[in-house]
This record gives C-alpha cells, sequence and structure tokens, in this order.
C-alpha cells in the first residue's frame, strides 16, 4: 500500500532552530531517506518551492482561467515537503513517519493513497 507522508512548515519555527541544530536535522533526515530508499519503502520524496511562488489555479463558470498568489493560509503552517512511501501497513508508515527528525518539531501527516499508477501506466 502507497501512503504520503507529508510535512508541514512554519517560518517562525524553522527561523528558531539554530544553523547547527539545523543541519543536524538535514543530515538525519539524509540519513532516514537513505534507509527508507535502501528498503525499497520510499518511492519519491521532495520539498516544495517557497510561499512566495504559489500559485493557485482555477476555471470561472465561464470558462477563464484565473491565476492568483497563494495560498490563502489561514494558519502559519503550510507544506513543506512530502514523501510517497510503499510499506505492507499504515503501522509501518506511521514508523517511518515518526523516524523523521522534522517529527520532533511538526506533525507529520500519513495518508493511505487508494488511485495512482505511473505514467507507464496509462
Amino acid at each position: 500500500m502507497k501512503y504520503l507522508l507529508s510535512i508541514y512548515g512554519n517560518d517562525e519555527v524553522w527561523a528558531s532552530i539554530p544553523k547547527e541544530e539545523f543541519q543536524r536535522i538535514v543530515a538525519a533526515t539524509d540519513a532516514h531517506n537513505k534507509e527508507m530508499a535502501e528498503a525499497g519503502e520510499l518511492l519519491f520524496a521532495c520539498g516544495v518551492g517557497p510561499l512566495e511562488d504559489i500559485r493557485r489555479v482555477s476555471v470561472a463558470a465561464e470558462g477563464d482561467v484565473v491565476v492568483t498568489d497563494g495560498p490563502y493560509l489561514e494558519t502559519k503552517e503550510y507544506l513543506g515537503s512530502f514523501y510517497i512511501v510503499d510499506v505492507p501497513t499504515i503501522e509501518r508508515a506511521q514508523q517511518l513517519a515518526a523516524g523523521m527528525p522534522s517529527a520532533t518539531f511538526t506533525q507529520v501527516e500519513v495518508w493511505p493513497i487508494h488511485h495512482g499508477g505511473s505514467i507507464d501506466d496509462l
């Protein structure tokens, strides 16, 4: 079963982490990613761009495309990075999420992926 593990960021939290600690977190994250990849559990991982580069796209009833700056957040948290893992149980996905160094200062959400495939499946 595939799961989306999403990590949310908060600029105030990120800014409060001392540089040496942040470097330790990055190194620990790289090590955790390597462990998941070597176990064949990590399919994909990436961080997303800065908030000022995000756009929201919608199509109005008349067919006009509307592009606005976004996201319009009601909280200080935003999607910072995400992983796609393939593991046998949600409990294993939860273990991987708990092993992420960033789980010590933010929450990691675990979402089952019920539909999907690769471009090769089309």
